[in-house]
């Protein structure tokens, strides 16, 4: 169980969720040629989730100091798991992923896309030993690596089997998996910001450079706060756009009571949370926010299919 714990079990689970989601729910249903099969499919689910999992490893290691401070119950490296065994587990699970991920290339014929998981795992590695320490780019570097498991649906099932005669329909699919890759960044982003803040007495007595600690926890706030708008906008925009203007208003429902709604009531609160049990709620809420936001993939395949066969 100690071992799960370090390698954030409930967050890989949802990612492999997420990923499995859109290809059984989504891509699959448009019932086009994809370049992998479903076994081949499972691999790229099982190299992100490695490399993910290998990030939390190697970010535990460095931050053991500040942990203790934070979250001493939870501390795992240097006490349920000795170091070097973290780095070992580090190594290997980077090592098994990367070689999936060089494997899968080949597969596809695209030897050089195995660049992509070698740059995954070395910028979660940078981000742990040092861009964690810097305001906001750390913060932006968490996001983008989260929605690059949505994109790289598209990299690597969408766009190898992309030909002439269906170079439309491929794109509309790459745009799609693009939204959704847009939406977990924007959640996701609001989210580590709200962890540094939830962190802030560790990461002050370690001197870290996170936002709150040079600026302060009531300015950060405010800046989450605003821009907690630009997601709720984004929002209200696209559902009137493609949910409401194309009839899919079952579509429509679900997005403003499991994601919009949820997202005021975040802002709402922000605006006055204060203690670092309201920031915890807080970064807890977006994961459920984003968990929906991703579920909605299965909702909108139904209701474009509903409106088809009536």
């Amino acid at each position: 169980m100690k071992f799960l714990n370090l390698i954030r079990y409930k967050n890989l689970l949802m990612l492999a969720f997420m990923q499995l989601i859109f290809r059984i729910d989504f891509v699959e249903l448009q019932h086009i040629p994809l370049a992998l099969n479903n076994w081949q499919y499972a691999l790229l689910v099982l190299s992100t989730v490695l490399i993910a999992a290998a990030g939390y490893v190697i970010n535990d290691i460095f931050d053991q100091e500040t942990d203790a401070i934070n979250r001493p119950k939870k501390v795992i490296v240097g006490k349920s798991i000795s170091e070097n065994s973290a780095y070992s587990i580090y190594v290997g699970l980077n090592i098994t992923g990367v070689c999936i991920g060089f494997y899968l290339s080949n597969v596809i014929m695209k030897p050089s896309f195995a660049t992509v998981f070698i740059l995954i795992a070395a910028t979660l590695y940078i981000y742990a030993t040092s861009l964690k320490q810097m305001p906001i780019i750390g913060n932006i570097i968490v996001a983008l690596v989260l929605s690059l498991s949505v994109i790289i649906i598209g990299v690597f099932d969408i766009y190898p089997a992309t030909f002439k005669e269906n170079q439309g329909l491929m794109a509309n699919l790459f745009a799609i998996l693009l939204d959704y890759a847009i939406f977990a960044f924007m959640i996701n982003l609001l989210r580590e910001m709200i962890k540094d803040l939830e962190d802030v007495k560790g990461d002050g007595i370690t001197k870290m450079r996170t936002l709150p600690i040079i600026i302060g926890i009531d300015k950060t706030s405010k800046i989450i706060f605003v821009l907690s708008f630009i997601p709720i906008i984004a929002l209200l925009v696209y559902v009137n756009n493609y949910f409401v203007g194309n009839g899919l208003y079952v579509a429509t429902g679900y997005a403003f009571i499991f994601v919009l709604a949820p997202l005021l009531y975040f802002t709402t609160k922000m605006a006055s949370a204060k203690t670092k049990e309201d920031f915890h709620t807080l970064s807890s809420l977006l994961k459920w926010i984003l968990f929906f936001g991703i579920l909605s993939i299965i909702i909108i395949t139904f209701n474009i299919n509903y409106n088809v066969t009536r």
